[in-house]
């Protein structure tokens, strides 16, 4: 119990915060997680390989509210205390896809470059820090050999050690240009040109609307820019150059992949799968190095054969499950993993944390016993469907609001707040131990 003094109470509110609204949370998933060990493990085996100097692409699949999105948020926490970066990007309706005319796989790009993050930059924007950490080890290198900042010879040296250092780049797609641009902005360092580093950082970051403009505010020409067609080109080359900068490689989490499902154009829906089709290729082709790709997305998005994955029959060809499958057993080993609900082991153990958690928010004593949190998770689970259909977030959300409700009003009873909702699902007695399933689950099994 001691270990829950170490939460830092920033972390702990907007946990709680966000979690009673619906929405997962980017820091403070480790607190609460329960389960999906197995899913993990086969995940952070895929980011072994992309250490190794390989490519790994896997798809989440499951309903909304299982837990893709918490998953993902999860391991964005273990591949930065991995030496990985990582950027993030949820796909919207208007405005960001994997391609489309209208900029929006660039839009993607940019969102995904924003939220860059490393381990000691963990919220994103990390792309400046990367950067002046691999300046600094340029300048400690340059120093070694008696080059320093006020040597005649420091800008010719400097650009020299950048273009040696990134030459590996330009046999790339882009690489030249990605390399130069990098190397200025190294220079702009150097002579604290702040204007030529917000250029160079702003081509990097994709907002260029045509080379034209770039030229402008670089001072020099560039043979491209990041546009909607090549965007992906660009990351495969931030993760090399992660690797590079001595970092494991780079993790790619696309979320609400589900949005490529709703594309009404069935020709640009179909564009977007040739893109998905390219990365997953490129992985699993060796054409990428040192980058990985995780999409979450619903079992429509990825199963239904007129307008998700499966409609598309390259994609279907490779995603679809093996006639092996048919058998009763699963694996974990295929580029799908489809998310199970947890167990009323796991749930349990889950409000177990929750309840734990928000005493140590309000600074105070559990508000409810352990009898009365599997009273709570008997009426959820008497619901219709809740066998195959309950979800954490709906649970959680339910179960943050009665505790909020009990904190907020000294009057309210848990026990005529359980009652109407119990006649409402048509429950009218409590759970037993031996009911509910949890296999002697205790309070002692969920110390942090």
């Amino acid at each position: 119990m001691e270990n829950q003094k170490m939460i830092p109470k920033r972390i702990l509110v907007n946990l709680l915060s966000a979690l009673s609204a619906g929405v997962v949370p980017r820091t403070g998933a480790p607190y609460i997680a329960i389960g999906r060990n197995d899913e993990i493990a086969a995940l952070l085996e895929s980011m072994n390989t992309v250490a190794d100097g390989g490519a790994a692409v896997r798809f989440l699949i499951g309903r909304y509210g299982s837990g893709k999105s918490f998953l993902i948020q999860l391991l964005r926490g273990y591949a930065m205390d991995r030496g990985f970066l990582c950027a993030d990007a949820d796909l919207s309706t208007d405005q960001r896809r994997l391609c489309g005319g209208n900029g929006a796989g660039l839009a993607t790009y940019r969102e995904l470059i924003r939220n860059l993050a490393s381990k000691a930059s963990p919220d994103g924007g990390a792309l400046p820090v990367v950067l002046s950490r691999h300046y600094a080890s340029v300048l400690s290198g340059l120093a070694e050999r008696g080059v320093l900042p006020e040597s005649p010879s420091f800008s010719e040296e400097l650009r020299r050690e950048v273009i040696v250092g990134f030459s590996k780049l330009e046999s790339s797609v882009g690489g030249f240009d990605f390399s130069r641009v990098i190397c200025e902005y190294f220079l702009a360092c150097a002579e604290e040109n702040e204007d030529r580093k917000s250029a160079c950082l702003k081509w990097l970051r994709g907002e260029f609307a045509n080379k034209t403009e770039a030229k402008a505010e670089l001072g020099f020409r560039v043979s491209g820019i990041v546009d909607d067609e090549n965007w992906y080109d660009y990351i495969k080359l931030w993760a090399i150059l992660a690797r590079h900068l001595g970092y494991a490689g780079l993790i790619v989490y696309i979320d609400e992949c589900i949005i490529l499902y709703k594309i009404v154009n069935r020709v640009s829906r179909e564009s977007n799968y040739e893109k998905l089709l390219t990365i997953f290729n490129d992985a699993l082709q060796g054409r990428a190095e040192g980058l990985g790709v995780i999409f979450g997305g619903t079992p429509q998005f990825l199963e239904d054969t007129r307008r998700g994955l499966f409609s598309y029959e390259a994609l279907r060809s490779r995603l679809a499950d093996s006639r092996f499958a048919d058998a009763g057993y699963t694996t974990l080993s295929s580029p799908v993993i489809r998310l199970r609900r947890l167990s009323d082991n796991e749930l349990f153990a889950l409000l177990q944390r929750l309840s734990k958690l928000f005493a140590m928010q309000k600074g105070s004593e559990e508000l409810l016993s352990e009898s009365q949190l599997e009273r709570f998770l008997a009426v959820c689970l008497a619901r219709a469907g809740a066998s195959e259909l309950l979800t954490p977030r709906e649970m959680i959300r339910d179960f943050l609001t009665l505790l909020n409700i009990l904190s907020e009003n000294p009057d309210a009873s848990f026990e005529e707040l359980l009652v109407g909702k119990e006649k409402e699902e048509g429950f009218a007695r409590p759970a037993s131990q031996e009911d509910s399933g949890r296999g002697g689950i205790t309070l002692s099994d969920l110390d942090f």
